[in-house]
C-alpha cells in the first residue's frame, strides 16, 4: 500500500510537539511512513528559545519513522504562512499529504484509517478531503461525509489542494459569487459562523478550504469516531478556552479501535448526520460551566447595552 507522508507544523509548544510525536509514533504505520516537520521561526528571543528546544524534541524522533526531515524556519513565517508553503513543498515529492499541528494526538490506527481513505478514494475526485476528526460520536456510524471540513488531522490529494485552494486576502474576494443562500448553508443557518474567520489578517488558511471545497461541491470523508484530540485548545492561536468557565463538548479521546472503511461509488451528505452537526457546533460546540453561564449573561446584558 502507498502510504502517505505526514506533514507537521510546529512553533513554540514543547510539551504539545512532543505528545503529538509520541502519539504518531504509536501508530502502526509509523516506521513505514516519511515525517516532515516544518519548524517555525521565533518572534523574538523568548519565543526563538523556545523554538530550539522544539526542535530539539523533534530530533530525538529520527528512528521512530521511515524517515523524519525537520525544516527550519529562520524567521517568524507566522501559522498560515507555515502550513500553506508547507503543503506546497511536500507537493512537489508526493501526491497525497497528512496534515498535523503541534497539538493533535493521533489513535494507534489514524495512519492506517487515513491510508485506507486515500487509497479508497483516490479516483473519486469529489471527495476532496480526509478528517481524522469529528465533532460527533457515532458509535454505530464507521464513517460518512459531510460538505464541512475538519482541520485537525486532515489529508488530501495534490489535484484536488492544487486544483481548488486559494489563500484569499479580503473577505469580499471570499466570497464572490457566493449567494446568501450559500452563505446560510455554509454556516449551517447562522449556528457555525465560520465566515467570522475571514476578518482576521491573515485569513485563516482552513477557511479558504471550506470555501473551496464548497465551492467546487466537495465532500469531506469523516470517521464515526474521532481518531485524533486536540489537546491545545487551551493555547492555541485560532482556540482558546478557560477550564473554570467553559469546556468543548467534543473533547473526546481518540478511538483506540481501527475504523474499517468500504468504497462508495456515489457518496453524499447525510442529512440526519447534518443536523447532528448543527446541533453539535452550535456555540462552537462550548458549554459553559455554572459560573461561565452567570458572567455570560452579564456579559451579553452589557453588549446589548452599548449597542443602544
Amino acid at each position: 500500500m502507498k502510504l502517505a507522508p505526514v506533514a507537521l507544523f510546529v512553533f513554540n509548544r514543547a510539551d504539545n510537539t512532543r505528545k503529538t510525536l509520541e502519539a504518531l509514533a504509536r501508530n502502526t504505520l509509523a516506521l513505514d511512513t516519511t515525517v516532515y516537520v516544518f519548524s517555525d521561526g521565533g518572534k523574538d528571543e523568548a519565543t526563538w528559545a523556545l523554538v530550539r528546544q522544539v526542535r530539539a524534541i523533534v530530533r530525538e524522533f529520527s528512528g521512530s519513522f521511515a524517515s523524519l526531515r525537520l525544516v527550519e524556519r529562520p524567521v517568524n513565517y507566522y501559522l498560515e504562512r507555515n502550513i500553506t508553503e508547507g503543503i506546497a513543498e511536500v507537493f512537489e515529492q508526493h501526491d497525497r499529504i497528512i496534515v498535523l499541528e503541534d497539538d493533535i494526538v493521533t489513535s494507534p490506527h489514524y495512519l492506517q484509517y487515513m491510508n485506507d481513505a486515500f487509497n479508497l478514494y483516490r479516483d473519486v475526485p469529489r471527495v476532496m478531503h480526509i478528517a481524522g476528526f469529528t465533532n460527533l460520536a457515532l458509535p454505530d456510524v464507521a464513517f460518512y461525509f459531510t460538505p464541512h471540513m475538519s482541520g485537525w488531522g486532515w489529508g488530501t490529494w495534490k489535484d484536488r489542494w492544487n486544483g481548488h485552494f486559494l489563500h484569499f486576502e479580503t473577505r469580499q474576494q471570499a466570497l464572490q459569487g457566493l449567494t446568501e443562500a450559500d452563505l446560510d448553508h455554509i454556516q449551517y443557518g447562522g449556528v457555525f459562523p465560520c465566515l467570522k474567520s475571514l476578518d482576521k489578517r491573515p485569513i485563516p488558511w482552513d477557511i479558504c478550504w471550506e470555501l473551496a471545497i464548497y465551492r467546487a461541491g466537495g465532500l469531506c470523508l469523516t470517521p464515526g469516531r474521532t481518531m485524533v484530540r486536540n489537546i491545545g485548545l487551551n493555547q492555541g492561536t485560532h482556540f482558546r478556552s478557560f477550564s473554570l468557565l467553559q469546556w468543548y463538548e467534543f473533547d473526546r479521546e481518540p478511538s483506540q479501535e481501527p475504523l474499517p472503511l468500504t468504497r462508495i461509488e456515489h457518496p453524499e451528505k447525510n442529512e440526519s448526520i447534518e443536523q447532528l452537526f448543527a446541533q453539535a457546533i452550535t456555540d462552537w460546540g462550548i458549554r459553559y460551566t455554572l459560573l461561565g453561564r452567570i458572567i455570560r449573561y452579564f456579559y451579553k446584558r452589557l453588549c446589548k447595552q452599548h449597542t443602544k
